[in-house]
């Protein structure tokens, strides 16, 4: 693979690393209902497991209520089950026949501060594969100066370009991460 591959493909995979990170934070809890804090939610409907947003229309009508309308009333009690068995959202989905309404309680204190931690692992855990891509696009720059593909001028220019990307995605990461701390400590 040419150096020019070998840059473009590490800028690709940081944009993959920080697109997976922002959908990551998604899923975090902050004080305010999000429809996306439903993402992960698997029910088993006709007796498959599916996806939430495969079998109902998830809505925010209310700052602290998430509101699911089933395409087919029969799995009110699948979606209902599925929220309520879910323990990393603590959640206590009710249904009135028609709809499934799912009130968001407000953070206490000592919750937001798990959270916050939770938040600066999936940051590291981001920053650690963003290292990795670095690494493995600067060993196939060295690969090709040792095969002697490029010379020692534009194996330098190569990791340059490695190393600006990783930075401005670093930079991308750590401003999301910013924005969601303060969006979850705020009260």
């Amino acid at each position: 693979m040419n150096p020019d591959q070998v840059v473009s493909q590490a800028k690709a995979k940081f944009q993959q690393a920080t697109e997976h990170f922002r959908d990551e934070l998604k899923k975090l809890r902050t004080g305010r209902a999000n429809a996306g804090m439903l993402d992960g939610i698997i029910v088993t409907a006709y007796g498959t497991p599916m996806p939430l947003i495969q079998v109902a229309t998830v809505t925010v009508p209310e700052a602290q209520l998430i509101q699911i309308t089933p395409f087919d009333p029969a799995n009110l009690q699948a979606i209902s089950a599925a929220i309520r068995d879910n323990p990393s959202l603590g959640m206590n989905p009710s249904d009135d026949g028609r709809v499934v309404r799912v009130p968001v309680p407000p953070l206490n204190e000592e919750r937001r501060r798990e959270i916050v931690k939770i938040l600066n692992g999936k940051t590291e855990d981001c920053m650690i594969s963003l290292r990795n891509i670095r690494h493995d696009a600067k060993d196939a720059i060295d690969r090709a100066k040792k095969d002697k593909t490029i010379g020692e001028d534009d194996a330098k220019r190569y990791e340059k370009q490695v190393d600006d990307s990783m930075n401005n995605a670093k930079a991308e990461v750590e401003a999301f991460a910013k924005t969601k701390e303060t969006e979850i400590l705020t009260v």
